[in-house]
């Protein structure tokens, strides 16, 4: 059977970094789980990416028929998001060198960065192209209070000039449309969960005595709203004495708490006195973060914006509860009272009271448990996702060549 060639440009995300790692999240996982999903119904998939992974091989295989292929575009290892704007230029040509980009009869970008690349694809090519935007600059705005006109500005043009969009939940394509003059086709397509975390809400679990933060150790993500809240359940006795806060994510070099961030007085100063009750994880494999979700009294998102918000997929797919800031898709991927808990964004005490009551009730965390798991089922699964986003590419290709 002929497989269908598809390019997806990743950048950054590189497919195969360690999750949790500087720039390795959601999308580097979302880039993945498709490209294998596509395969299992005729594709072949190349991920273009920022080689930031320097000891990494240009090219690297994974799965049956799928491809990283890693461009240094003048500075490999890794580079800020800021920064790898400016080399860009570079990126596009040395794609132009390695590849034969004609070949390919659809492209994927990932992220406005790998828009960009995907406006000049356009203009070269005229491959038909998809977008799925892992995060907006509106949601970062409207979240941190950050504004990058730069950014703004590439992501109206992306988002105007692309074939089609794939949004990951109904409050993403809501904010395109209320923020993008002229948008182009919104298809919602949400997000899937790797089988791993599916299968194992089979197995037995205990309910443990943690609860749960994964992701990247940055601002952004919440990390010391969470800190103060379980800190202020501590000084104030609100839970058992036995009850710890367990982060994944992060580099290796943070996992020893005494060297943790020694150049970070601010991480230092919110862990200071909680060193008994915070354990720090560092990265962890699927297999390692399934067994984590599935035996914690909840998850804790409490980013100040998120487009989808994997980690809580992830979660519930385990048939772990999530406590969610009340933003962006977290607000579709949580569903209130049923799977989880929604809390205003930054609001330290309501958190804190959001885990005090599942402490307190463990038969609302066994109920949550089995809503979460039911959930994901129906909503999560990467083989229904790829044949969601199968009907479009072929639906595209068929009008292309009408």
């Amino acid at each position: 059977m002929t497989q269908r060639k598809v390019l997806f440009i990743s950048d950054p995300g590189d497919p195969l970094a360690p999750l949790g790692s500087k720039q390795a999240g959601g999308q580097n996982n979302y880039v993945r789980q498709l490209a294998l999903s596509l395969e299992d119904i005729g594709y072949s998939v190349d991920v273009v990416t920022h080689w930031c992974l320097e000891d990494a091989p240009q090219i690297e295989h994974f799965g049956k028929s799928s491809r990283v292929i890693r461009l240094a575009a003048g500075k490999k290892g890794f580079v800020d998001k800021n920064e790898l704007f400016l080399l860009l230029p570079r990126f596009y040509k040395e794609m132009k060198k390695t590849l034969a980009l004609s070949e390919y009869e659809l492209l994927h970008t990932h992220y406005w960065l790998s828009g960009v690349i995907g406006l000049e694809m356009k203009k070269e090519f005229n491959i038909p192209w998809f977008h799925t935007n892992h995060s907006l600059g509106m949601a970062k705005y409207l979240g941190t209070g950050t504004r990058d006109y730069r950014r703004f500005y590439y992501e109206e043009k992306i988002l105007t000039e692309v074939d089609q969009i794939i949004a990951t939940t109904p409050n993403e394509k809501e904010l395109i449309l209320k923020t993008v003059k002229s948008p182009s086709s919104i298809h919602i397509v949400p997000i899937g969960v790797a089988d791993t975390y599916h299968h194992l809400y089979e197995k037995p679990y205990e309910l443990g005595n943690y609860f749960l933060f994964v992701g990247r150790l940055e601002e952004s993500k919440g990390i010391f709203v969470l800190l103060k809240s379980f800190r202020e359940l501590i000084e104030k006795n609100r839970i058992p004495k036995h009850i710890k806060l367990l982060i994944a994510g992060g580099s290796e070099n943070c996992v020893d708490i005494k060297k943790f961030y020694p150049n970070n007085p601010k991480l230092q100063k919110a862990i200071k006195g909680l060193e008994n009750r915070i354990k720090f994880l560092g990265p962890k494999t699927e297999d390692q973060l399934a067994d984590l979700f599935k035996n914690a009294v909840a998850t804790v998102v409490p980013s100040y914006y998120e487009s989808f918000g994997m980690v809580a997929a992830e979660a519930q797919a385990c048939g772990c509860p999530v406590i969610a800031s009340k933003v962006g898709g977290l607000q579709d991927i949580v569903i209130p009272y049923k799977t989880g808990l929604h809390v205003a964004q930054g609001n330290i005490s309501k958190l804190a009271e959001s885990m005090q009551l599942l402490i307190r009730q463990p038969q609302i965390v066994k109920e949550f448990k089995r809503n979460a798991y039911q959930f994901a089922q129906k909503e999560f699964k990467w083989k229904n996702i790829a044949k969601k986003i199968n009907n479009l590419y072929e639906e595209t290709l068929y009008e292309t060549v009408r």
